[in-house]
């Protein structure tokens, strides 16, 4: 998967935004120092971001990037898409002509992996990303989708 550090960063920094971001406009600069992502390269996201009404920018004192929709309503794929970032796992660029102008033999399974990946990211919203930072602040933990948690009943004494 080409999935690069463009679409990385983006991902990251919207999670810092959607994290921090209530009423007041979270800085580029602030996300820049606590994400440890050049500053010039959030200005390049944020641009793309907000073309595509991901982001808000609010200018002046007290200025900075909210969430144009709330977090619920942006998935990871909006985001990725937004900056441009190829999800292809092909070698043709989904294009069908790798092997000497001819679709390649496996072409079909790569295009499947591509429909799933992106399904997958589509399903994810910064909202679950928030709060699987929240609930896991001090280790890692997998985002899992549609799976509750099933209530369980203290075992009688």
């Amino acid at each position: 998967m080409r999935l690069t550090t463009k679409g990385r960063f983006a991902v990251t920094a919207m999670v810092d935004l959607a994290m921090r971001g209530g009423h007041d406009p979270v800085t580029l600069a602030s996300i820049s120092e606590r994400q440890k992502i050049s500053l010039s390269y959030l200005e390049q996201l944020f641009g793309k971001l907000r073309r595509h009404n991901i982001v808000a920018s609010v200018r002046g004192p007290g200025g900075g990037y909210c969430l144009a929709r709330p977090s619920a309503k942006i998935s990871v794929a909006d985001i990725i898409v937004a900056v441009d970032e190829p999800v292809d796992t092909t070698q043709c660029g989904g294009r069908g002509d790798c092997h000497d102008e001819q679709q390649c033999i496996t072409h079909d399974l790569w295009m499947g992996l591509n429909d799933a990946l992106y399904r997958y990211l589509a399903e994810v919203d910064l909202q679950q990303l928030v709060n699987n930072q929240a609930k896991a602040k001090a280790e890692a933990a997998p985002v899992t989708l549609g799976k509750r948690a099933a209530k369980t009943e203290p075992a009688p004494a």
